[in-house]
């Protein structure tokens, strides 16, 4: 056949370390129809400060791949809520060939078509609380390129026709494929008039949705006569291919014919005929895929010498598992992203008769239903058992109803069908299952009541069983609890939720308690974190007394909002909120800076130099305002007024020592019992909030950094200036004279000195 070759790639993104599923990567891709093989190139390379990050550690990267729907991962090994069903995905871990980049092979052969999903992330790391331009953070990035190569005009099989085919010497294998519509309950492929070197040297594989592999289901046509593959319970609305293969080794032409019957289940007694009217094809596509498919309504193509196709005698039988129930619909109602309602008419309750199930049909919508939790819930009426020992059975597959004919059978499974199963009875009379990222499509319910015997489980008599049924669509499964958060997020036209848990917690639905905090390291965290900010008390009385009035103010405000904004910031239960939490945050780093701000600008003592000193405290609070709201945790946004306020102290400083020929401040005493302690004191409390603040030692570093700050200001705040005095010119004799001159007060090491000194004498 044929080949072409499509090409995809995405952009590269940033890793993280997985913490929850909310910090992973999400890829989307899409696979065509008949593609037969797909590869996947994941690209991965180190980035710090803009280029190639050499020296950045090797950390590994896990990548996962599903196919329909996000891949549900758990490399934690934490514990999934109750009634949680975990769906299998696939995962690969990336290793480093070169020091800042490395590239991963995944194949896939015959890959099922539509959408899938690829999830990645790095290890997880300690915690550490790293300060935003401090230093040049390496970046692992991710970047995943799809290169996958499809069949075009694969030849299509009419149910209830003969194709003839002839297989030249140098061909291995023919490809064909069949539409199933929907009330399909078998699948017949059989191989006629095999004609080679040795019998029929033919191998018969029959796959859905994709071109066979080599664990398909097989048949050797030569050591079966007739050669029969047949499908029960098949796949509604999708392709199903046939492969026939020619054993290796084998000369010669070999000649064969190919038929598909499908049987109707809604009609037991008959197989679908050869020619589909118009309203029994509603089912089909519009294109069966090849140049001689066919549209709604229309006849089979002519036939051809080596491709002929005409009826075959389509034999009346009436097996037990043929037969199918009506399908009860059920009405979609949207709420909001995620949060869909399926209502069944007549319900919620619905009756389970003692001789038929009763199946349901729950359709998601692909693409936009796969990011969210699918919830089932039965719940059974006791009274209306009428003192049976029945159990209702439910089983929840996916694309096609499970209606097997051993009516004793409690299992939701087949050969090549999966479901879930619930159950319910008198004793145990709820029953739920959530499915995190289910799979988009048709989703059936089918409800069947057997009664417990001392043989097992029989067909009960003359009891219809009631029963209480609610599905819904939710985003995360219990909305993530007290202890957690559940979050809306999007990667390209993609929409997910996911949990992000808090105060220890982990797990899907954050309900693993295996490293939870306790009550009271809650309560302990949030008053350690509240009450350190009483230090701020004895630099708002040294203010007061010092009559830095406006400095006492600023200190009050960060007293205030620092307090109820980490009584607001807590993970768990132990939160109070007065405000906002954006405004609290806002209003706590604003008073933050200001303090410092403000104290630097009062040991500057600018009011003799500048006359309108407060001009400066107005504009500290404009740029640190307007830092803030650009980048609230960038390092530079923040230190820049905080060096800038520091140059004006140090020129401040300098001018008084160049005019006054004299260090300043003047006295030792200054420099050793308050300067230099205060200084210490500061640069211990960056350093700790540099350098050694982590997730799991905030709660006590980060008040140990509220003691350092509010008590290196009580150090470096100078005390009171004194007002300036000068004394009146002494009387002067007539002709000659003497003028005493006292300059003002300016010593700022002096807190109470006793005269005023005697500067100067200046002659008249």
């Amino acid at each position: 056949g044929l080949f072409v070759t499509d090409y995809f790639t995405r952009t590269p993104r940033k890793l993280s370390p997985f913490r929850s599923f909310a910090s992973i990567e999400l890829f989307h891709f899409h696979i065509p129809e008949d593609t037969v093989i797909a590869v996947w190139n994941l690209i991965t390379f180190k980035e710090q400060g803009g280029t190639f990050g050499d020296q950045c550690p090797d950390r590994s990267i896990t990548v996962y791949f599903r196919s329909g729907a996000p891949s549900v991962i758990n490399p934690l090994h934490t514990h999934f809520p109750r009634d949680t069903a975990v769906p299998g995905s696939f995962a690969l871990t990336l290793t480093w060939t070169l020091p800042n980049r490395t590239t991963g092979v995944f194949n896939v052969t015959s890959p099922l078509p539509g959408d899938w999903f690829l999830a990645a992330h790095l290890p997880k790391d300690e915690g550490k609380i790293s300060v935003k331009g401090l230093y040049e953070e390496c970046q692992y990035l991710f970047q995943p390129q799809l290169i996958v190569q499809r069949l075009v005009n694969i030849a299509v099989l009419y149910p209830g026709h003969v194709t003839e085919q002839s297989m030249a010497p140098h061909n291995r294998s023919c490809l064909y494929k069949v539409f199933v519509p929907s009330y399909t309950s078998r699948v017949l492929v059989e191989v006629l008039r095999c004609r080679g070197a040795e019998g029929c040297p033919l191998w018969l594989r029959v796959r859905a949705k994709a071109p066979p592999l080599h664990n398909s289901t097989t048949l050797d046509c030569r050591e079966h006569t007739p050669c029969q593959l047949a499908q029960d319970l098949p796949f509604w609305q999708h392709w199903y291919y046939v492969l026939v293969e020619k054993h290796p080794g084998v000369p010669g032409t070999v000649s064969f014919q190919v038929t598909v019957q499908l049987t109707d289940c809604s009609r037991p007694s008959l197989a679908r005929p050869p020619f589909l009217p118009s309203s029994a094809s509603m089912n089909m596509p519009h294109s069966f895929g090849s140049a001689g498919g066919l549209g709604l309504g229309d006849s089979p193509p002519p036939t051809s010498p080596n491709d002929t196709k005409h009826p075959v005698p389509i034999p009346v039988t009436s097996h037990a598992g043929e037969r199918c129930w009506p399908v009860r619909p059920t009405l979609r109602n949207e709420l909001d992203t995620f949060s869909v309602h399926f209502y069944i008419f007549f319900g919620p309750n619905v009756s389970v008769p003692p001789d038929r199930p009763a199946v349901f049909v729950i359709n998601l919508l692909p693409v936009l239903d796969s990011g969210g939790v699918l919830n089932l819930e039965l719940r059974l009426n006791v009274s209306s058992l009428c003192g049976e020992n029945v159990t209702v059975f439910g089983c929840l597959n996916h694309e096609v109803p499970l209606t097997s004919g051993d009516n004793t059978s409690v299992t939701c499974e087949t050969e090549s069908l999966a479901g879930f199963l619930l159950s319910v009875n008198a004793t145990a009379s709820l029953s739920r299952l959530r499915i995190p990222y289910p799979q988009t499509g048709s989703w059936y319910l089918s409800l069947r009541s057997l009664c417990a015997t001392e043989h097992g489980f029989e067909p009960c008599t003359n009891v219809t069983a009631e029963v209480y049924l609610r599905a819904y669509l939710s985003p995360c499964i219990n909305d993530c609890g007290i202890y957690g958060q559940c979050k809306l997020l999007r990667t390209n036209n993609y929409l997910y939720a996911a949990c992000e848990c808090k105060a220890g917690w982990n797990g899907w639905g954050c309900t693993d308690n295996a490293e939870a905090f306790s009550y009271g390291f809650q309560l302990l965290s949030t008053l350690l974190l509240c009450l350190s900010n009483v230090m701020f008390v004895p630099p708002v009385a040294i203010a007061v007394r010092s009559h830095y009035l406006l400095e006492a103010a600023v200190y009050i405000f960060t007293m205030f909002f620092s307090t109820f904004y980490h009584a607001c910031d807590q993970p768990g239960i132990v939160v109070f909120c007065i405000m906002e939490y954006d405004v609290l945050q806002f209003c706590d780093f604003l008073g933050s800076l200001m303090s410092v701000w403000v104290t630097v600008i009062a040991m500057a003592r600018l009011q003799p130099v500048v006359k309108q000193a407060s001009v400066l405290y107005l504009l500290g609070a404009m740029l640190l305002s307007m830092a803030l709201q650009m980048d609230r945790h960038g390092l530079w946004n923040l230190l820049g007024p905080s060096l800038f306020a520091l140059g004006i102290m140090a020129v401040a400083w300098t001018a008084r020592t160049i005019r006054r020929r004299h260090c300043y401040p003047p006295t030792w005493k200054r420099w050793a019992f308050y300067l230099c302690p205060g200084a210490l004191i500061a640069a211990a409390a960056v350093l700790l909030y540099a350098f050694v603040e982590t997730e799991e030692n905030y709660f006590y570093i980060h008040s140990i950094w509220h003691l350092l700050i509010a008590g290196s200001v009580g150090f470096l705040l100078p005390p009171r200036a004194k007002p300036s005095r000068r004394l009146g010119p002494l009387p002067r004799r007539k002709g000659c004279g003497y003028q005493l001159c006292v300059n003002e007060q300016e010593e700022l090491g002096l807190v109470d000195p006793a005269v005023a000194s005697i500067n100067s004498i200046c002659t008249s």
